[in-house]
């Protein structure tokens, strides 16, 4: 009885600890695309660090702080090869996420502001590595919220609004964010995807109206340090057993 005991105890231990490990703040790996209308989505990738819950520890996801720059993408070109689209002969990005607050209630009720820092590059009358003309986007507006009007030899109009884990709408269309599972989204494991409406209009006939939507997503994954933990938990678990046996 009292080998259980202290078995019990030393796992206890080593989950507890585990537990005051994720306290504050977790790991995670992500991605942000951002997807037009008739074109392939535009994928940024990294990961980084996230503050989860304040001081309040790990649970219920209630608050998510991201640095700027997790996750990037730099100088990914897109060709855009829809004759409708002409003069427009591809995209090119460079850009990263701005930092990130976001709070709520869990579930669809969570959501917040993360701007895009960077810009897109329109090439125009031909790819982008025989460009005749160019126009650069800002993307700020991106998950940030606001308007954004760029002039040239094709005017480009891009309205932004900030992240949701619920419903994102243009018109009839819709993106839906959401968080898995829905009782611990802010521990190890825990997955959170955000989505945002990006209304773009341009000044060309047949692409007056680009719908896109941009979805960030973030998948919590253990620590290094914690792995290490509960491995020399284990560990010494086993000793224990074989000093007992002894």
């Amino acid at each position: 009885m009292r080998k259980l005991s202290y078995a019990v105890a030393a796992s206890l231990l080593v989950f507890g600890l585990a537990g005051q490990a994720h306290a504050v703040a977790l790991d995670y790996t992500g991605s942000i695309s951002v997807a037009i209308t008739g074109i392939a989505p535009i994928v940024f990738s990294g990961g980084g660090t996230a503050t989860v819950n304040n001081s309040a520890g790990a649970g219920h996801l209630q608050a998510l702080n991201v640095a700027a720059s997790d996750v990037g993408i730099s100088g990914f070109v897109l060709p855009v090869t829809d004759p409708a689209a002409f003069p427009i002969g591809g995209l090119q990005v460079t850009a990263n996420n701005g930092t990130g607050n976001f709070g709520g209630s869990g579930g669809a009720g969570f959501g917040g502001v993360m701007p895009l820092v960077g810009g897109t590059k329109v090439c125009l009358f031909g790819p982008c590595s025989l460009a005749v003309a160019n126009i650069t986007v800002p993307l700020g507006v991106v998950g940030g919220g606001g308007v954004t009007t760029v002039k040239g030899a094709v005017n480009v109009t891009v309205i932004g609004a900030p992240w949701t884990t619920g419903t994102a709408v243009i018109g009839t269309l819709t993106a839906m964010g959401g968080v898995s599972p829905l009782s611990n989204t802010g521990n190890p494991s825990g997955v959170v995807t955000l989505v945002t409406p990006v209304f773009i209009s341009t000044n060309i006939g047949a692409s007056a109206v680009l719908p896109a939507f941009g979805t960030f997503a973030l998948h919590f994954v253990p620590e290094p340090g914690t792995l290490m933990l509960l491995g020399s938990g284990i560990a010494g678990l086993v000793a224990f057993g074989r000093s007992r046996r002894a």
